[in-house]
């Protein structure tokens, strides 16, 4: 039984979708909060723990400013949640901070959002699966030592489910993360409960950490206190990376899209929130450290659990489902990562193919590209979420303040509207609201809070690896830059104005065919050449003296294909048959046929089997690649196919 390229490409993603069945690919509710809201959801498994962190350079009592500071990110992410709800609603065809910042405050700005949010997106998937791997050796440490395999093997896993289609990925993933939800809810459940004396149990204790790290953690005052105060305030702020997901990917959403999607934007923050304050308000009561063999979250589940009837399988789920949540979050970035791409493209500010969807409805080509680039990152960082970190939330910040302040200009010409009147900006319809003016004092404050964030995380993280990422964001822009205005000379040259038919190039009266030997292949080809040419060529490198007489005494076998075809051998002492080959044909381009256009006819068999393709071909697939360079050069493959059994 042969296995064609077709039929395993069947078996590893799946049968095709048909165009139409669009509709009913895209995500109910359940589904996409499990896919788009992974991330914040996930980044309580770190967020109060990067507080800690820092705060744990002052002195172990600092601790106790892990909850103010909890507090004051939690209002900072409510703030943005409100934001981005009316970017839902006002650009429901999604395109999040890219699009609302085109269409408000202009091209420039908006390339920058862009880049921040690919940058975010390439790091929510390194970080994610990195944390993710981190949470299962926490509870398994003799898989430490093989943490960047199991971190690649995720990257390879996830790419392959967000091959296979949005609503697959959307079902796959909805368990883990409504049972980390659960799990995490029900470990801050029995906490205060334990902690309050609900239960009648004694309240759980703190783990007990290593002493050195309690003599390790100095006290300090003045400009160096505020600073790291700054600089906690900066690292809980990775709870807000993934918020802009929805907003991005409303067209992903069932209708009514913008209603549905802004739904699940509010359920986000409620729940995002709510694990956050609890898991920071246990892990502060219990007065845990944070020390690198074992995260917070798996303290204060330990601590929790300790004593409780069956809190070893409560332990178990937490962990285990941490793991998968955190894994899985990097979800968010195949999602959107890929979506923001294809609206760069299709600005042609990225290539066009970014834009195109495969056979399961999915971009696939920025699912590829994301997968590879975010597996560099993750070797390169060696699988350590804790490293990446302080270049994770810089882009997020720059994208919440860009989209912010154009939602503040977007207001601002909502008010300039009349009762029931309408009007049309490049990117979205807007109708009269009686509110608007006041409705844009909280985007106006929102980015305001963000762009000091922003300038808090380049300050305190620069010499942690921020720069990596400031030096980036203006790179890429130009990189884009540079892409579109490479399309714009293409389509300059394109351009059929001011065009004449006489500029185009007389066709030549020669035909060219390189010859390997003579077989059905390739008398095929002379015969398609001479229908449409009388003055053809079959040209032969002979590499080895002996062939001459072979390749003579077959020529001669099929006269009535071969008669009035020039037979040309070109003998060479060197096994590189292309070279000579190229060599010739760009002589008579260039020398014989000058200004003329040269037509080749590769002659080229084919198989239908995928592994028959490898086998076959590679010399005429290297042959076509060289001559592409000429422009007096044209190309045609005579394909002959060889059916196998």
């Amino acid at each position: 039984m042969t296995i064609s390229y077709a039929k395993i490409k069947r078996i590893i993603f799946g049968e095709p979708f048909p165009t139409r069945a669009e509709i009913h690919e895209r995500l109910d509710k359940v589904r996409a909060l499990a896919i788009f809201a992974s991330d914040p959801i996930s980044s309580n498994a770190y967020a109060t723990e990067a507080i800690m962190s820092v705060l744990l350079l002052i002195s172990v009592g600092a601790l106790r400013l892990t909850l103010p500071l909890a507090l004051g990110i939690m209002t900072l992410v409510l703030l943005v949640v409100f934001s981005y709800t009316q970017t839902i609603l006002h650009y429901p065809k999604g395109g999040g901070a890219y699009i609302v910042t085109r269409d408000n405050l202009g091209v420039t700005p908006s390339l920058f959002a862009a880049s921040a949010l690919l940058i975010d997106y390439i790091l929510t998937v390194s970080v994610s699966v990195s944390a993710g791997v981190r949470a299962i050796t926490s509870a398994l440490p003799q898989l430490f030592p093989y943490s960047l395999w199991l971190a690649l093997l995720a990257i390879i896993l996830l790419t392959w489910i967000n091959l296979r289609g949005i609503r697959e990925s959307g079902s796959i993933f909805a368990l883990p993360t409504y049972a980390f939800v659960g799990g995490v809810l029900l470990i801050v459940f029995i906490g205060l409960g334990r902690l309050f004396g609900v239960f009648g149990a004694a309240a759980p204790e703190a783990v007990t950490v290593p002493p050195r790290l309690a003599e390790t953690a100095g006290n300090v005052g003045g400009f160096l206190y505020v600073w790291l105060l700054v600089r906690a305030f900066a690292a809980g702020c990775t709870a807000l990376t993934g918020i802009e997901a929805i907003s991005d990917g409303v067209a992903a959403f069932k209708p009514p899209e913008s209603k549905n999607a802004a739904q699940t934007m509010i359920a986000m923050g409620v729940i995002a929130m709510s694990l956050f304050i609890g898991i920071t308000y246990l892990a502060t009561h219990l007065h845990l450290i944070p020390f690198e063999q074992e995260s917070i979250l798996s303290q204060l589940a330990r601590s929790v659990t300790t004593g409780v009837p069956g809190g070893g399988i409560i332990y178990a789920w937490v962990q285990f489902f941490t793991m998968m949540i955190l894994v899985l979050a990097a979800n968010t970035g195949f999602q959107d990562f890929p979506r923001v791409s294809s609206f760069l493209a299709n600005d042609g500010f990225m290539p066009r193919w970014m834009q195109n969807r495969g056979d399961r409805l999915v971009y696939n080509a920025g699912i590829t590209v994301l997968a590879v680039v975010a597996a560099v990152v993750v070797i390169v960082f060696r699988a350590n979420e804790i490293r990446m970190l302080p270049l994770y939330a810089l882009g997020v910040m720059l994208g919440f303040t860009l989209s912010q302040a154009g939602m503040v200009r977007l207001f601002t010409k909502i008010s300039k509207l009349k009762p029931g009147e309408t009007a049309q900006t490049r990117m979205t319809t807007i109708h009269y609201e009686a509110h608007a003016g006041w409705m844009r004092l909280l985007p106006a404050f929102g980015s305001l809070v963000t762009f000091v964030v922003l300038v808090a995380l380049v300050v305190t993280k620069f010499m942690e690896g921020a720069w990596v990422v400031v030096v980036a964001i203006p790179l890429i822009v130009w990189l884009f830059r540079s892409i579109n205005s490479h399309y714009a000379t293409v389509a300059n040259q394109l351009s059929t104005r001011d065009f004449h038919p006489s500029q185009i190039r007389a066709i030549a009266d020669i035909v060219i065919i390189p010859v390997g030997d003579i077989h059905r292949g390739t008398l095929r080809a002379i015969r398609y050449a001479r229908q449409i040419s009388n003055n053809v060529q079959a040209v032969s490198i002979l590499t080895n003296p002996d062939f001459e007489a072979r390749i003579r005494r077959r020529w001669a076998r099929f006269p009535d294909v071969t008669t009035g075809v020039e037979l040309r051998l070109i003998e060479y002492e060197y096994r590189d048959i292309l070279t000579p080959l190229v060599d010739y044909i760009s002589r008579v381009s260039l020398e014989e046929y000058p200004g003329q256009l040269v037509t080749v006819v590769v002659p080229e068999f084919l198989t239908d089997s995928f592994w028959g393709q490898l086998l076959h071909n590679q010399t005429a697939n290297f042959l076509q690649r060289r001559l592409r360079g000429n422009d007096g050069i044209v190309i045609v493959d005579v394909p002959y196919l060889i059916p196998e059994k």
